[in-house]
């Protein structure tokens, strides 16, 4: 795998985990604790039409399954291992699955853009870091073929 994918790939990851484990733990611990009333949580109507009550669950879920993929995946591609590829397919697999879910109840964010976009940039570098999206060189320019 080539240095800078390696380097971007774990920087991406880190940082969508570090997102996601934050993000997770505070819709968490505001359902169980209250502190959401007001304001620091999202819409309670939003979880209209859904399977959750609260934002307990998906906090939960968000923390231990996106932020704990993403932690996985940063470790192993940052460490080199040969694991390090499967890791970040899962992780950026599972962000675009949250992200899909997540749009089908609560209305457009900036944010589901910015991760949407996270998840398919850590597909796309995955890709090339395999060779299955090839560059070619032609007279000193990248052309993707």
């Amino acid at each position: 795998m080539r240095r800078w994918i390696r380097i971007v790939e774990t920087a991406l990851t880190a940082t969508v985990a570090v997102t996601a484990l934050a993000g997770g733990l505070a819709l968490a611990v505001g359902s169980m604790t209250g502190a959401g009333e007001g304001g620091a949580l999202p819409n309670p109507a939003y979880l209209t039409g859904s399977p959750f009550a609260t934002y307990l669950l998906p906090g939960l879920i968000l923390a231990l399954v996106v932020g704990g993929t993403h932690v996985v995946a940063a470790l192993l591609i940052g460490r080199g291992s040969r694991r390090g590829p499967f890791a970040v397919a899962v992780a950026g697999f599972g962000l675009l699955i949250w992200i899909f879910v997540q749009m089908a109840f609560i209305p457009f964010s900036p944010l589901q853009a910015a991760y949407f976009a996270a998840g398919l940039t850590e597909l796309g570098l995955l890709l090339l870091a395999l060779g299955l999206l090839p560059v070619e060189r032609t007279s000193g320019r990248t052309v993707a073929s």
